[in-house]
């Protein structure tokens, strides 16, 4: 099979996953398990020496991180319409996009792997703590694209389709449940992730990762 996606459930490798689901197109789905360490072997490590997820090989080729993943597939299948043709709005999705994977997804990594931020122990909680805090604002931010997409007659976060900006929507929420945020104090994003959710391809995504959508725990 010429397309292989190496993915860890409930990760942002998420996103791939549900954009070559949409596509139709035959792939392998191959399952990393993060907390087995299975990114540090041997043979994951020579495919992407960084050992993170996802990876996708395509004919051979390896393409590693998230955006350029999803910029290939984009020119890869244009039937799907994963990202608007036009100049601008083609733009201002990369801009939201890049958005979510170097500030909303970097931010929760602090709540999640302090440890790989500082080495003194005595600062992780303090930096659990800020960051929890930061991401809220960040989940209003992404409630707010919500909100102006619904506003200007959009379907979904790019436009008419459901792409990349949707699929990270849906994980950046469920990892705030995650973070003890609850996710129905955003009511339009929670009803808009809940909306994503089925979707006949996120939802076979969400069942093969076997996730479940809130993670929340009340204190």
């Amino acid at each position: 099979m010429s397309l292989q996606l190496y993915f860890s459930p409930g990760a942002c490798s998420f996103v791939p996953h549900t954009l070559l689901e949409i596509s139709g197109a035959a792939f392998e789905p191959t399952m990393v398990k993060l907390h087995k360490g299975e990114q540090n072997e041997a043979a994951y490590k020579a495919l992407n020496p960084r050992g993170q997820v996802p990876v996708l090989v395509d004919e051979g080729q390896v393409i590693t991180q998230i955006v350029a993943i999803v910029l290939y597939l984009d020119q890869k299948f244009p039937a799907a319409q994963f990202l608007p043709t036009d100049a601008l709005a083609r733009a201002k999705a990369i801009e939201t996009l890049a958005w979510m994977n170097n500030t909303v997804h970097t931010t929760f990594a602090h709540i999640v792997m302090p440890h790989k931020f500082t080495d003194q122990p005595e600062l992780h909680a303090p930096l659990k703590a800020y960051n929890t805090a930061l991401y809220r604002t960040l989940l209003g931010e992404l409630q707010a694209l919500v909100v102006a997409a619904q506003a200007a007659g959009q379907p979904w976060l790019s436009g008419a389709q459901l792409g990349p900006l949707d699929a990270y929507g849906l994980t950046l929420t469920r990892w705030g449940s995650l973070a003890g945020i609850d996710p129905e104090g955003f009511p339009a994003l929670w009803a808009f992730v809940n909306q994503v959710a089925t979707h006949p391809a996120v939802a076979r995504v969400m069942e093969r990762e076997r996730l479940q959508l809130n993670l929340f725990k009340p204190a």
